[in-house]
């Protein structure tokens, strides 16, 4: 009887977790505006607004801080009402994510339109995403990249590969499709490893001809079709300075916006210290706080 009970309880707590939680509430509901264009255009009136001018967010500075506003459906109506444009331009935003309480964000590129007197009317600037991300507060660093990348990814993607024909977005932005062919494309992540290279107590960093002087960066570099990661990591680290991994481990990834949507995938690698001393006089070794 007392398992039973234990059965019926963690079932019971599990779907108490699931009703309660946040982030699930969340991520269900920015399914449901992936998935429901009416839903989602209604979501349209009542969310925020990121803007961008040919792939720069739009950056305010206060003091010495450089803030990321959200405009509201209202203000971004007023806009495009002064510069003479329809409320259409909203379909070409992208969902980019919600608040807490589920108050939709969505993502702008008004390229078409003049830079310089949207900066006046709106008091800031469009700055190169490279710089904003150092400069912007780190909350809004991964939705500025992510608003990026799947507004590049959707100006690259208007045209079926196989028929030619325009594709057609849904109105969050998560997928185009070609009603020629019936094809569905959806955004994609390049993956790429980033690996820091050690004999165990010295870390390999190399540096490339077009790097400032004194800048160094451990190793990268695309998966090829059919690799793994560990494939991958073994690899790059051959390829590029001619040592053999004798042991590699996964450490994080993060979604990284250059040159396009990339996951990078951050690894450890360990080779054996005599391999190391051969290219001791190309490659430059630090001593890490830790490995």
């Amino acid at each position: 009887m007392a398992a039973i009970y234990q059965v019926v309880y963690r079932r019971a707590s599990s779907l108490f977790c699931r009703l309660h939680s946040t982030y699930v509430r969340k991520m269900r509901y920015l399914n449901e505006l992936k998935e429901d264009d009416s839903l989602c255009r209604q979501a349209q009136t009542s969310g925020t607004f990121y803007l961008f001018h040919n792939l720069s967010p739009f950056l305010q500075k206060v003091g010495k801080k450089y803030l990321v506003p959200q405009l509201s459906a209202a203000e971004m109506k007023r806009i495009l009402e002064k510069f003479k444009e329809t409320e259409q331009w909203i379909e070409k935003s992208v969902l980019i994510g919600c608040s807490d309480e589920h108050v939709p964000h969505f993502a702008l590129d008004l390229g078409a339109l003049e830079k310089s007197a949207i900066e006046s009317e709106l008091k800031g600037s469009f700055t190169d995403l490279r710089k904003a991300l150092f400069v912007a507060d780190g909350k809004d660093s991964p939705l500025l990249a992510s608003a990026q990348s799947l507004l590049r990814w959707h100006d690259s993607h208007q045209y079926c590969s196989k028929t030619g024909q325009p594709t057609q977005k849904n109105v969050a932005g998560s997928k185009r499709v070609c009603h020629g062919s019936g094809i569905t494309y959806y955004p994609q992540m390049s993956p790429v490893v980033i690996t820091l290279v050690s004999d165990g107590s010295r870390c390999l960093l190399a540096r490339q001809p077009s790097f400032p002087q004194g800048m160094y960066t451990a190793l990268s570099g695309f998966c090829d079709v059919g690799e793994n990661v560990e494939e991958t990591v073994r690899r790059e680290v051959a390829e590029e300075v001619g040592l053999e991994v004798e042991s590699l481990w996964y450490s994080a990834s993060q979604h990284w916006p250059f040159p396009s949507s990339c996951l990078m995938i951050a690894c450890h690698a360990l080779v054996r210290a005599q391999q190391a001393e051969y290219i001791f006089a190309v490659y430059v070794f630090v001593k890490p706080a830790t490995v």
